[in-house]
């Protein structure tokens, strides 16, 4: 077994979304290993997803090239 703390950030929803309510939020969890993150949505349709951070790159330039 190993112990070790979590590097993490959390905020509500509601000051980024018009769609969300109340108690809605998002957390983000560094993997220990330092190669990407978990991600938790609670909201309408709770989500939980995983993503090293070669593909969080590949989702922001694909985002920045959708807003062009």
């Amino acid at each position: 077994m190993e112990k070790y703390n979590k590097k993490a950030i959390f905020t509500k929803l509601d000051k980024f979304c018009h769609f969300s309510k109340k108690g809605d939020f998002l957390e983000i969890t560094a993997w220990d290993n330092g190669e990407g993150f978990d991600v938790d949505i609670c909201s309408n349709v709770p989500t939980r997803f995983q993503l090293t951070y070669g593909t969080f790159s590949a989702i922001k330039k694909a985002v920045k090239k959708l807003e062009e």
